[in-house]
């Protein structure tokens, strides 16, 4: 059998159809989509049309789509050009389990006199809302809470929360990377600010996303220089990369009934199969509100590495939590906001799957785990003094 892929919330597949998009801009239709030429306009004319695309995915309008070098940038700018904004207001709230790009982000703004505030969530990894009340106040310039989590899959209730914040006059940001492509968003009718969007985690190229930014909404530019994005966002166009993002966002909206269909039934067979295979085992995050692809499993008294690297053997996929902080030998960070005891938090593995993955996948993943659960705690002290 080929890799199985059971990694998608890292990065996905480039999907044919984009990719056959793309080629021509490469070679063919080479020309600086601001150039006044007909030659460099064609390619102009192929990004309004990647923009609609995108807008028609998250139901906005295409003036309201910055495009960006990713999820990370969009991040980072949405954070940063909102303060810049807004530098009356010191205040900055922000959750326990975001990613990296926005939490990193917000602890930096620390040492510049920001107050920053960290939102708990319980053990299923819901936001505390009652917290998040009692911390917005007038001097809060922006509230950046994700979408849906990465690792466990955990959805927010994030029109509540866009709520919450401008009851104080403060401005929304949502990390939307996991969510968009794979639950339904329809901005048109959303009171969301701002919103951070991701090619690679939706069958497009890296180095491609876009900041959402509602009309109205004061956003500094966080890349200064030329007129390009209407002077919001400075550097030529990746252009066959944003063709791709468009061809991405037009295919997802396509399968957004797969996703939540066949993806969730395929997730919800792996998940019960190995429950029922695997002693010491529970599945981390909101089983009711969560992203249809996605489970995190904790397996007790072992590492989630070696599992990863024993799973590799069979030529399967997986993460033990986000692929931008995996380097690290601290259990996940979301783990630990969540109260997952220590013996499982190290033992996570997170599956997250794509249209693309197939039955006989599902199949053989539990066929091969249980087999590997077992084999580790027979060589772990932890596992046994469990015996």
């Amino acid at each position: 059998m080929d890799t199985i892929y059971l990694d998608n919330n890292a990065t996905t597949r480039v999907a044919e159809e984009v990719f056959e998009e793309m080629k021509p801009y490469f070679t063919e239709y080479y020309g600086n989509p601001s150039s006044m030429h007909t030659f460099g306009g064609q390619v102009g004319g192929k990004l309004t049309e990647a923009r609609e695309r995108c807008a028609s995915l998250i139901g906005c309008d295409p003036s309201e789509i910055t495009f960006t070098s990713g999820g990370t940038e969009s991040d980072n700018w949405a954070i940063r050009g909102i303060l810049a904004a807004t530098p009356n207001r010191r205040k900055l709230i922000t959750s326990r389990v975001e990613h990296p790009a926005v939490l990193t982000m917000c602890r930096s703004m620390a040492p510049h006199g920001y107050n920053v505030v960290e939102i708990d969530v319980d053990e299923k990894g819901r936001l505390d809302l009652d917290q998040l009340e009692k911390e917005v106040d007038e001097d809060t310039a922006l509230v950046t809470i994700m979408w849906a989590n990465n690792e466990t899959g955990t959805i927010f209730p994030v029109e509540k929360i866009a709520e919450i914040a401008h009851n104080s006059g403060a401005v929304f940001h949502t990390d939307a990377v996991q969510a968009v492509g794979k639950i339904p968003v329809n901005m048109a009718e959303s009171n969301i600010d701002l919103l951070s969007v991701s090619g690679h985690k939706l069958h497009g190229p890296k180095g491609v996303g876009l900041l959402y930014v509602r009309k109205g909404v004061m956003l500094r530019p966080f890349i200064k220089g030329g007129h390009q994005e209407s002077g919001r966002r400075a550097g030529t166009e990746n252009t066959a990369g944003l063709i791709g993002l468009g061809k991405a966002c037009q295919l997802a909206e396509e399968n957004i009934d797969r996703e939540n269909r066949e993806v969730k039934r395929l997730r919800d067979k792996l998940e019960s199969g190995l429950l029922e295979k695997c002693s010491d085992a529970f599945v981390n995050g909101d089983s009711s509100k969560r992203l249809p692809n996605t489970t995190s499993i904790s397996f007790e008294y072992i590492e989630g590495e070696a599992i990863l690297l024993m799973l590799d053997k069979y030529q399967i996929c997986a993460s033990s939590g986000s692929a931008c902080t995996s380097g690290s030998l601290e259990p996940s960070h979301v783990l630990r906001a969540m109260g997952v005891p220590f013996t499982a938090a190290h033992g996570s593995i997170r599956f997250s799957l794509s249209i693309y993955n197939k039955e006989e996948e599902i199949d053989k993943v539990i066929e091969v785990m249980p087999p590997v659960i077992k084999r580790l705690r027979e060589l772990s002290p932890f596992g046994r003094q469990q015996k």
